[in-house]
């Protein structure tokens, strides 16, 4: 693994937020200022292809990367577009169940508005 690759994996493995690659980038280049955008990118292309990191899209955003590998679903702030794990069992053999055959993979996203959101909502009305 090159040195760059080994950094942005262990940027995403000590976050505990869902990191753009913009994100990623400007904290790889305080350790590696020689670092490019395109190698961010690329390297991020990679790891998700090869199953080291998980990509979140969410729509009209910037995809995000997960360090979390097991099943689980992203709930995002409609206010500020933080994004939260949830695990919800047995989701997978609902949509078989219902659908009637096997399903291979499916992406939830649970949009909602986040404490803080509604705190700040609260105080300003």
């Amino acid at each position: 693994m090159t040195r760059q690759r080994q950094l942005i994996f262990d940027i995403i493995q000590r976050s505990d937020r869902h990191l753009t690659a913009e994100q990623i980038y400007l904290e790889a280049k305080r350790h590696l200022p020689s670092i490019a955008m395109g190698t961010v990118y690329r390297n991020l292309g990679l790891m998700a292809e090869a199953g080291e990191i998980r990509r979140v899209v969410i729509a009209n955003e910037p995809d995000r990367f997960d360090r979390m590998l097991a099943p689980h679903h992203h709930m995002i702030c409609l206010r500020c577009g933080h994004v939260a794990d949830v695990e919800l069992d047995g989701i997978r053999q609902q949509i078989e169940m219902r659908a009637g055959v096997p399903v291979e993979s499916y992406d939830l996203s649970i949009r909602y508005i986040c404490p803080q959101c509604r705190e700040i909502e609260r105080t300003y009305r």
